[in-house]
């Protein structure tokens, strides 16, 4: 049997707030690779 961990409100939002920011993190690391694959391909 699974026992599953119960959250309270504020773990909640902190664990909200963090995966927040990290797909804020993901995001600009897909655009500045894309900005640089677009330079190096300009370049040639």
């Amino acid at each position: 049997m699974i026992e599953t961990v119960k959250l309270t409100e504020k773990q909640k939002k902190a664990r909200r707030g963090r995966n927040i920011a990290l797909g804020f993190v993901l995001a600009a690391l897909v655009v500045l690779f894309y900005i640089i694959t677009m330079v190096k391909i300009g370049a040639n």
